[in-house]
């Protein structure tokens, strides 16, 4: 058969050959029935719910045996959707009042939800799309009484090619026999995508063809690192990749040499490589790159996937469990950053027309006094297990920060009345992510005792441009001079004050933003944790002196493409 090549979206990297498995799960068909005795439909829902909330509670245990509690939250998620009232009211309404089956009230509900959140312009509420509609394909199964087709009985070395794998499908797959997968749908974003990055499986998501291009015991090759997908590959293809995958695993372990080294250009300049975390249980994977800090610690997934707010006993333990195993590293805690795309159930707020404009971050932990003051006394409880350093986001005054500030001295104050120890030595900061924030950092400079630059955030609110929204994302643009003036901007603002700059956005990790990066004098970068020994192998062959020479030339310059072509040229000359 002829070699095809496809494409996707590069989900996770890495090379794998193999045959292909199709996923399949049987259609759920689902007709229209009257039923005559509505209280045992309802009780045949109920049970159905019943059982996949005990199915998911299992898989939740083992995603956090086998990955860690970050991954198990996406489950804790579900677990809510099955408790959802809104979902479930006007399914049980439906059965009740139009003398229905459970199963057609089930779809129809869903699919109502389900086309409304996937015609939302946002990633994460394209998520919830998924969720639900992972959830009641659970449900629906066991009210038709069909099995659905289960990725752990694989036992050959496979790659996976499905329409989609759902998250419960991801945490099943065992990466001794799953060598890859395939998706005609998602993206990087994706719970799936997410996972295999987790699992170090190399992926492939987004290829819209695979399942009719594809059949079971095709052999297949997925190319993590760029996208590509080369189906019946010949033997000088093969060849070809097999060297691909054997140059990629020994850069790996070149990457690895370098896991306990500090990381130090070749002009002898040192700057610390940090990870960004969501749990305390993430700090393994921090330790095993070589993770010199944590340059971002997301404590809103604390506060996700359950249906109240963490005790303050309970937010000391997981950050005196972060603080105590990165034993005296630099540990950097955002405060609660919630609003804008990250919601708790549990949080009545209001609906807003502009909610990443809205009261989220430091605005909603202003006016929720209460719950910030136990954030700030929980992390002052837990300061004396390490080298705690305490950020608030989305600040955009200078008022915004000392309100902050003094809720924390006062939170301070009370503990050492108690006669409870506290650090004195802990470094309060900010994340600057609003363009009035960067352009007055002479000021906040002063006050301040570091700053972490946000890129997501700071781009978007820079290019005045939706980062979610598809149809304007060539506007999503780090390079831009007017985003590299003000990361220039904030950072000597700092120096000039002695104080220090990191960076936790996902610029702070990329091969073409690091040289500049360095060259502006940025102390700090903070990136996920499988990319800090790569950006180590990548600053140890660069001299600071030199990129600082190159400055004023990529300040002067108009537009991104500009940047990134003079970056290239810059890069093949040194090859």
């Amino acid at each position: 058969m002829n070699q095809k090549l496809l494409s996707g979206i590069a989900a996770s990297n890495g090379i794998a050959i193999a045959k292909a498995f199709r996923l399949e799960n049987p259609e759920l068909i689902v007709e229209k029935a009257a039923i005559s005795n509505t209280d045992a439909e309802l009780t045949r829902f109920e049970s159905a719910v019943d059982q996949s909330k005990s199915e998911l509670e299992i898989i939740k245990e083992h995603t956090a045996q086998q990955m860690n509690d970050e991954e198990a939250a996406i489950f804790s998620a579900h677990l809510l959707v099955l408790s959802d009232p809104e979902l479930l009211g006007p399914i049980t309404e439906k059965i009740r009042s139009e003398n229905i089956n459970a199963e057609f009230a089930l779809q129809e509900t869903s699919n109502m939800f389900i086309g409304l959140f996937e015609s939302m312009d946002n990633d994460y509420m394209k998520e919830r799309a998924a969720d639900i509609r992972d959830v009641t394909k659970r449900v629906l199964a066991h009210l038709l009484g069909v099995s659905i087709q289960s990725p752990s009985i694989i036992t050959d070395e496979v790659i996976i090619i499905a329409e989609d794998l759902t998250p419960s499908d991801t945490v099943q797959l065992n990466p001794l026999y799953v060598k890859g997968f395939i998706t005609d749908i998602g993206g990087r974003t994706s719970h799936s995508a997410i996972l295999a990055r987790t699992l170090e499986i190399p992926a492939v998501v987004g290829a819209q063809t695979v399942m009719s291009s594809i059949r079971n015991g095709m052999t297949v090759i997925v190319d993590g690192l760029n996208g590509d997908i080369i189906v019946n590959p010949d033997a000088e293809t093969i060849a070809r990749y097999e060297d691909k995958k054997a140059s990629y695993e020994l850069q790996k372990s070149e990457w690895a040499r370098l896991k306990n080294e500090a990381t130090v250009t070749s002009d002898g300049h040192h700057v610390e490589l940090g990870a960004n975390i969501g749990t305390p249980k993430d700090v393994v994977g921090v330790l095993e790159h070589g993770g010199e800090a944590i340059g971002l610690y997301r404590t809103e997934f604390l506060y996700m996937g359950r249906n109240q707010f963490p005790t303050e006993d309970e937010q000391v333990e997981a950050y005196s469990s972060v603080l105590k195993q990165m034993d005296g590293k630099p540990t950097v805690v955002r405060t609660l950053d919630i609003g804008g795309d990250k919601e708790l159930s549990y949080l009545q707020l209001p609906k807003e027309l502009n909610p990443f404009l809205g009261l989220r971050a430091i605005r909603l932990c202003l006016e929720m006094e209460d719950m910030f003051r136990t954030q700030l006394r929980a992390l002052l409880r837990a300061s004396i297990h390490g080298n705690l350093k305490i950020m608030f986001p989305m600040i955009a005054t200078i008022e915004e920060f000392r309100q902050a500030k003094t809720l924390f001295l006062e939170e301070k104050a009370k503990l050492e009345n108690e006669q409870i120890e506290v650090s004195n030595t802990i470094e309060v900061g900010i994340m600057v992510e609003i363009p009035s924030t960067a352009v007055m950092a002479d000021i906040f400079a002063k006050e301040v005792d570091f700053f972490s630059i946000g890129t997501n955030d700071l781009i978007q609110y820079t290019m005045a441009a939706d980062r979610m929204n598809e149809r304007i994302s060539y506007l999503y643009q780090p390079f831009n001079p007017a985003i590299l003036r003000l990361v220039k901007n904030v950072i000597d603002a700092a120096h000039k004050e002695g104080k220090w700059t990191g960076m936790c956005g996902e610029m702070a990790g990329d091969e073409i933003a690091i040289p500049i990066l360095l060259g502006l004098g940025l102390d700090e970068f903070s990136m996920s944790a499988s990319s800090i020994l790569k950006a180590r192998t990548q600053i140890s062959k660069l001299s600071k002196m030199e990129m600082e020479s190159h400055i004023d030339a990529i300040l002067s310059l108009s537009t991104s493409e500009e940047v990134v072509s003079y970056m290239n040229k810059l890069s093949g000359m040194k090859k």
